[in-house]
């Protein structure tokens, strides 16, 4: 069968022949028609996400959309290696499918699943968000945090505050669903980016503001977290705030945690993922993002390119908008 094969950790995929799998007992094999390219599959195939087997060669990809034998068509996730979804066929445990409702094609199946899964995970899984709370979503601008804003929104959030670098981008956040936003630029040519941004954050829900802060969905980890946290904890009190971190898309997995910050506030922090979130409610979070695609509107871009394109679109790809391989 043709798939995207890697052939070493760190090696961008190559379009190429691979061996047909079969499918074993509780299996399904998948005719694959789309999957797009995440984080996840990125980090996975490059041998650095903590749920990366480390067998290589082989296929590429996390997730897709595909037909069963009998003609069923499932969104699918998580192959067990060498196999992958940037496939022809890709066999996978019938417990890691969910059908996809007629109202939803295949692009926007494939392209929605993954942040939506991971949005609705931290949101209702993690942080139990009820009606009426106010949520900051810090890395709104990405395709995922777009996603968390919209579906804060379709949940009862009364507040969502949207934090990026980008301030023209954070205008568009407002246009799915953002009551505020707060830029922040960090780096050497800002030298005052962080004190600015902790300030600017204390006056969107610092005591004054009534409506505080309840829930923190953390795309990106690094020194603007720290910054949150610190903003937090100077200003909300002993208010209970769900801190979710989701990830690093800073590409900074450390940051500094004084202990102050936890001993003076209500800041409760967790992880949501692979591993703290169980794959029953994973594929839950699919189900429903799937049911709320329609009523919440939600809102993706995407952009759509043939499965023999892998090599050139891998390293390219800003993740804006959301590339999605055809395949079958």
């Amino acid at each position: 069968m043709k798939a995207a094969v890697v052939t070493a950790a760190g090696r961008t995929p190559v379009y190429g022949d691979f061996e047909t799998p079969v499918a074993q007992t509780g299996e399904e094999l998948i005719s694959v028609r789309a999957a797009a390219l995440s984080n996840l599959t990125r980090m996975r195939a490059s041998g650095s996400h903590y749920s990366s087997s480390g067998v290589f060669p082989a296929v590429a990809g996390t997730d897709g959309v595909g037909l069963t034998r009998d003609g069923r068509r499932v969104y699918f996730a998580m192959p067990e290696a060498p196999f992958g979804s940037l496939a022809e066929f890709c066999p996978i445990s019938s417990r890691r499918c969910v059908e996809i409702p007629d109202s939803l094609d295949d692009v926007t199946a494939a392209a929605i699943a993954n942040p939506g899964m991971s949005a609705w995970a931290a949101l209702v899984e993690r942080a139990h968000l009820a009606a009426g709370e106010t949520v900051l979503v810090n890395g709104a601008t990405g395709t995922a945090g777009r996603i968390a804003v919209q579906l804060a929104k379709h949940l009862g959030a009364a507040k969502v505050i949207a934090t990026g670098r980008n301030a023209e981008e954070l205008e568009e956040v407002k246009q799915v669903g953002a009551d505020v936003v707060v830029p922040f630029n960090l780096g050497e040519q800002h030298p005052s980016g962080v004190e600015n941004f902790e300030e600017a954050l204390k006056e969107v829900f610092g005591p004054e503001t009534e409506s505080g802060v309840d829930v923190v969905v953390d795309y990106l980890w690094g020194e603007s977290a720290e910054t949150v946290i610190a903003a937090i904890a100077k200003t909300v009190g002993d208010r209970p705030v769900r801190f979710v971190h989701v990830g690093a898309a800073s590409g900074e997995e450390s940051i500094e945690l004084p202990g102050t910050a936890l001993r003076s506030s209500g800041i409760v922090l967790m992880g949501s993922g692979v591993g703290s979130v169980s794959r029953a409610a994973l594929v839950q979070s699919i189900k429903s993002v799937f049911e709320a695609a329609g009523p919440a509107g939600l809102k993706i871009a995407t952009r759509v390119v043939p499965i023999s394109d892998v090599e050139d679109v891998w390293s390219k790809s800003t993740g804006k908008p959301r590339v999605v391989f055809l395949i079958g």
